[in-house]
């Protein structure tokens, strides 16, 4: 019996190491543009609501699947930073375009850049780490 508990002990009381370091993570930022020389007008993508309700939060405790996808993405944004794939660039645009593609003009393009936020002093200092070149926001379906 002692043996089941030492085991099930760690997966019940999470070790307080869990994590090596605590570093800020990424914000995924996009821009749709008409050509690639536009000035971009760069949004947040997925903010944080400033205020959720005590209900809401606990139906999100159970249910959650775009803050769900939203840690994925930040997931592929560190990847990106750290290894940069295709893939990580890929699955970023395609999560971005999904939200998009109802409300935008077929020959606008998109582009995506992670920004670090973080203190120095008492002020908030921005660092960008990465901007992607300028994609289609809808594909071409004869390529």
């Amino acid at each position: 019996m002692w043996k089941i508990i030492k085991l099930l002990l760690p997966a019940l009381i999470p070790s307080w190491n869990f994590f090596d370091v605590i570093v800020p993570s990424p914000r995924i930022q996009f821009s749709i543009i008409k050509s690639i020389n536009d000035a971009s007008d760069w949004q947040e993508f997925r903010p944080r609501p400033g205020h959720i309700s005590f209900l809401t939060m606990l139906r999100r405790m159970l249910w959650n699947p775009t803050w769900n996808e939203s840690l994925f993405l930040v997931s592929c944004a560190e990847r990106l930073l750290e290894n940069p794939t295709a893939h990580s660039e890929k699955e970023i645009f395609k999560r971005i375009k999904a939200e998009l593609v109802a409300d935008n003009d077929k020959e606008a393009l998109l582009k995506f850049r992670l920004l670090f936020i973080h203190r120095e002093g008492d002020e908030l200092k921005e660092k960008v780490e990465y901007e992607s070149q300028p994609q289609a926001i809808v594909e071409d379906m004869n390529k």
